[in-house]
């Protein structure tokens, strides 16, 4: 009787498991929409700024697509990795988890280095987003995406910090299948970013 009814605890156990799982990822889904608005509307604010110089230097005089492309294969490779990490932790194995979340912070780091770069060299220059309508939005829409990244880091710290002391449970599992939503949405956003700002700016 008591072996009847802890299987049936468990099974009840893992529904509820099953049905948090479902109802978080439904409420991430939700929160990306949302950071999926918030980028669209920055993105239409560049094309609407983005002849809106003041006189001053266009996106073809400012932009290093070298630089981009350099920043846009460290992003696709961090996505990479990140998605390697998730499948680790389908095979529980931690050890490659853990060494696949650390390249993935190493490469994102990298990324975030070199958007740092960029702006600091544009404002030693004088192309400040005070600067003009255009580098107002252009340092608003890549700096949030930026600024995105660099929680996503955070985020990320934490999950290698949970995976080392808890290793690998439905926990750790959820959250990292949030985390790669998030990563991969970013990836996605850059896209957007090196294709409508940078390749078509230098043109």
């Amino acid at each position: 009787m008591d072996k009847v009814e802890k299987g049936h605890s468990n099974t009840q156990l893992d529904l509820l498991h099953e049905e948090t799982f479902t109802r978080t990822v439904f409420g991430f889904w939700l929160y990306l929409m949302t950071d999926c608005l918030l980028f669209g509307t920055l993105f239409c604010t560049y094309g609407v700024l983005y002849n809106q110089t003041a006189g001053g230097p266009s996106s073809n005089e400012l932009f290093s697509l070298k630089l981009v492309f350099t920043e846009t294969m460290i992003l696709l490779l961090s996505s990479f990795s990140c998605g390697m990490a998730l499948l680790a932790m389908l095979k529980f194995q931690k050890a490659k988890i853990i060494g696949w979340l650390m390249t993935t912070f190493v490469l994102g780091a990298a990324f975030l280095f070199l958007e740092i770069t960029e702006f600091k060299d544009l404002i030693h220059d004088g192309h400040g987003p005070d600067r003009s309508a255009f580098l107002s939005s252009y340092f608003t829409l890549v700096g949030t995406h930026g600024l995105h990244v660099f929680f996503g880091l955070l985020w990320l710290t934490v999950m290698i910090w949970q995976v080392i002391t808890f290793g690998v449970n439905i926990e750790t599992f959820r959250r990292l299948v949030l985390f790669n939503m998030f990563w991969h949405l970013l990836d996605l956003v850059w896209i957007f970013i090196f294709t409508f700002v940078y390749l078509i700016g230098v043109n």
